[in-house]
């Protein structure tokens, strides 16, 4: 199994890989780190000189599981592609890579240019069947091992965050204990501005109106910054829209604990993506685990009135069918659109268009439905209280010429 080096081999340089997967690692796990450095020996033993042994180190902090990120690997490979490499070392098959696809990768290119590989326990010709067998098997053991460690860690955090102990990264107007329980941000401003975006929310029902009111006032909204060197300060920055329907959503703010909101995923490209779950599929929801700002009535009603800002849900709920003649049949485009003075629906449209948001009612509608665009949109209002089919004479009507029929009303 041992391949005896040869002349062909020495005439070219030893590349020693070190890795270790996080920062955290490379702090506390020193031996490890030791241990890694010190495979020069063998190098050293085989008959390669100290100078012509080249460390890559570059990626200690990054884990195994993919190149995307380890720019030392990428280097490797890269020369071991262009035959300037004769044995390659590293501690363990772990240490150069954790995905089959990479590690046979690295097989395949170290094969086809008679590159040695070494770790702890031998020396190995990839070119040879029972060393690439072995190699093989070795790189399936170690991309295991990784589910294996993964299943084990997710298993106890989804454990402990079912039981509501899980430490999570706590919304804006919230902070831990020196014991790990989750008070009200002591900053009585922060409090005020938090209870002010309810209270206002609670009047109006719009997020929009309640982003005007602040700016109207010259109120300014706290933030917690969440990385870089000022990491934890507080910052206060003009109020947005998406900051409104964050606390509106967010089911801290009426005392419940919450894990699995949201999914990541990485597609092929190595990016990630961010997906919100249903509630029916969270893995915990707890309520009455700490003080909140509101009741969990008043989140359950608010949330709620706030899905009419939201046009993934409102352009579903209120147009079935989206294209062709048939997303206008049955109903007249503005009945639906009119408004009170205060922005409000009827509570008739919102039965007939929004049937499962009729209770709790939503107070007030954030403006015009666009049909183009099947988004709210901020705008005048005036008071009309009208029953489908019927036209507010003050309002224009719509042109429906561009939909390829007329209006069913006419027919």
């Amino acid at each position: 199994m041992t391949q005896q080096v040869s002349a062909h081999h020495l005439s070219r340089l030893a590349y020693l890989y070190v890795r270790q997967s996080t920062l955290q690692q490379v702090l506390e796990n020193t031996e490890s780190t030791a241990r890694q450095y010190a495979l020069r020996e063998r190098a050293l033993a085989l008959g390669w000189s100290q100078e012509r042994i080249v460390v890559i180190d570059q990626d200690l902090g990054h884990s195994g599981a993919s190149t995307a990120d380890r720019l030392g690997f990428q280097r490797l490979v890269a020369e071991v592609g262009l035959g300037q490499v004769g044995l390659v070392l590293g501690l363990e098959v772990s240490r150069l890579a954790r995905n089959s696809s990479d590690w046979h990768q690295l097989l395949e290119i170290c094969a086809l240019t008679r590159t040695l590989i070494l770790d702890e326990e031998g020396l190995y010709d990839p070119a040879a069947f029972n060393d690439r067998l072995l190699l093989g098997l070795k790189g399936t053991m170690s991309e295991a091992e990784l589910f294996i460690l993964r299943a084990r860690l997710q298993g106890g955090i989804l454990n402990k965050a079912r039981r509501g102990a899980l430490k999570l990264t706590l919304p804006i107007g919230f902070v831990y204990t020196e014991t790990d329980v989750v008070v009200l941000d002591p900053d009585l401003q922060v409090q005020a501005s938090i209870r002010e975006v309810f209270r206002s929310f609670a009047h109006t029902g719009s997020a929009f109106t309640t982003v005007r009111h602040f700016r109207q006032q010259h109120l300014l909204f706290p933030r917690r910054l969440r990385r870089g060197a000022h990491q934890g300060e507080l910052v206060w920055a003009e109020i947005e829209h998406h900051d409104v329907l964050r606390l509106l959503h967010h089911p801290a703010y009426a005392g419940a604990y919450v894990y699995g909101r949201s999914r990541t995923t990485k597609t092929a490209d190595g990016k990630l993506h961010i997906q919100d779950v249903p509630r029916a599929n969270w893995v915990a929801l707890v309520r009455e685990a700490h003080v909140g700002y509101i009741s969990w009535e008043d989140f359950e009603r608010e949330r709620v009135t706030a899905c009419f800002e939201q046009p993934s849900v409102c352009s579903q709920a209120f147009f079935p069918t989206t294209r062709g003649t048939c997303a206008l049949a049955g109903f007249d485009p503005l009945w639906l659109l009119r408004r009170t003075d205060d922005g409000a629906l009827s509570p008739a449209q919102r039965a007939a268009y929004h049937p499962r948001l009729s209770v709790p009612e939503p107070k007030h509608c954030p403006g015009e439905y666009s049909l183009s665009t099947h988004s709210w949109a901020r705008s005048g209002s005036s008071r009309w209280g009208g029953a489908p089919g019927a036209h507010d004479p003050r309002s224009p009507r719509l042109d429906l010429g561009s939909t390829g029929g007329s209006h069913p009303a006419s027919r």
